[in-house]
């Protein structure tokens, strides 16, 4: 061992002995770097520069200077030590976490640079970013290890990269854009004829309740799900709009039907036999879609900016929001009253090499080659997703864990391993 690794372990084995003995069970052979030069030096894995190769103290300033002036901080990724040892000059920092997204890597760095400047100072709390269970602010998270995060860490790196681009992905839904503002206008007619979405709530406590997706792992269950559907007795069946289609095909009628997307059309929701479905939406939904349809229609928001002023003019109930149709469908399940909610083609992911079930690939979105990123299904296995399911999965998962008076359970392990859910044994073995 180096004489830099001799001088770090003594530390490490000083402050964080359990810390250090996973360290040494971590393979850092397995990590391919090399030396990158410029004007300076940095290592580079799999291509990827921890640092920059120019100037790395400068690189740590501007990253510290986005960090707020508070006591308490965190830094997710060791890097090369760069960043917390910025961090530590300043003199109202009295406690900064840093949190390792990849153990092997960090073994590896212990071998080869000096990190005794940071890992000594008292202020600092070191520990493996996957043993807690959500991301801590404010925060830094160094670029190169959101991409370079093992398997351990991956969803602590899937909670940071969704609040990273979080203003980048609303940008679309400012209130302000005229085109905002005109489908709300549109919309109005409908939502002042329709009723509230409150109605509903409390109207199913003694029910369980089913809510579906259009993840491929439904494909597996159309025909359980057609014989549970014929029973006298039976779980109440809420599905998102994109899976209204292939449940029809197969002979489903869902007693719910939730959409909350503008590029929802016809094509998605067919009108034609829709007599007696309900229909809860959110008003920035196809004006024509909603006046077509003909079941009930039940009108709600959702804490977005885009519906304060409609909220304080016309006041209707909120469902909770995320990104996808699946979070205001799961949190209508809950407001119903239900206390027993199995998931189906909730994938979060595209298992079995589709991206949908009962849709060609591309239809509802990037076609299954352009997937770049990938999940834990249920049997601890990656399956190829997309980041903005990554996004998805990880609010639904925070919404479980604030409702722990509900059983939340899953119908497949093919998908995306949703934490705070079980598996339901009706329909995994």
């Amino acid at each position: 061992m180096s004489e830099f690794f001799q001088a770090n372990a003594e530390v490490l084995q000083r402050r964080w002995p359990a810390l250090f003995e996973r360290l040494m069970a971590e393979d850092s052979s397995a990590i391919e770097a090399e030396l990158t030069q410029g004007l300076g030096s940095t290592l580079s894995v799999n291509g990827i520069q921890l640092t920059s190769r120019h100037e790395r103290t400068h690189e740590a300033r501007t990253q510290a200077a986005s960090l707020p002036d508070k006591a308490q901080l965190h830094v997710y990724g060791t890097g090369l030590g760069d960043l917390p040892g910025v961090l530590l000059e300043r003199t109202n920092l009295d406690r900064l976490y840093v949190h390792i997204l990849n153990g092997a890597l960090f073994a590896l760095v212990l071998q080869l640079i000096d990190q005794r400047q940071w890992l000594e100072d008292p202020r600092v709390e070191l520990f493996y970013a996957g043993d807690l269970s959500d991301i801590c602010t404010p925060f830094f998270a160094l670029p190169a290890e959101m991409l370079l995060a093992d398997d351990f860490n991956a969803k602590i790196r899937d909670r940071l990269v969704n609040e990273v681009h979080l203003t980048f992905n609303n940008r679309e839904f400012d209130p302000q854009l005229p085109a905002i503002q005109q489908r709300l206008r549109d919309s109005l007619e409908v939502l002042l004829a329709d009723d509230d979405v409150a109605q509903l709530f409390g109207t199913c406590s003694d029910r369980e309740i089913y809510v579906i997706g259009t993840g491929p792992s439904l494909e597996n269950h159309f025909e359980r799900l057609a014989a549970v559907r014929a029973q006298a007795e039976r779980p109440l069946f809420i599905c998102v709009d994109t899976a209204y289609r292939p449940l029809r095909q197969h002979g489903i009628i869902p007693d719910l039907v939730v959409t909350i997307d503008q590029l929802i059309s016809f094509r998605h929701l067919p009108f034609e036999e829709s007599d007696g479905i309900p229909l809860v939406y959110l008003p920035m939904s196809s004006t024509q879609v909603l006046k077509a349809w003909k079941g009930k229609r039940y009108g709600a928001y959702t804490a977005s900016p885009v519906y304060a002023t409609l909220r304080e003019q016309h006041p209707r109930a909120e469902l909770h929001a995320g990104g996808s149709v699946i979070h205001p469908a799961v949190d209508l399940a809950v407001k119903m009253g239900g206390t027993r909610i199995t998931l189906f083609g909730a994938d979060f992911a595209f298992p079995m090499n589709k991206t949908h079930a009962g849709w060609d690939d591309g239809d509802l979105g990037p076609a299954l080659e352009q997937a770049r990123h990938w999940v834990h299904d249920g049997n601890g296995e990656r399956v190829r997703t997309q980041l903005n399911f990554r996004g998805y999965l990880c609010v639904l998962e925070r919404y479980i864990a604030r409702h722990p008076e509900v059983s939340f359970l899953n119908s497949s392990r093919a998908g995306a391993m949703i934490v705070g859910t079980q598996f339901n044994p009706e329909f995994v073995q």
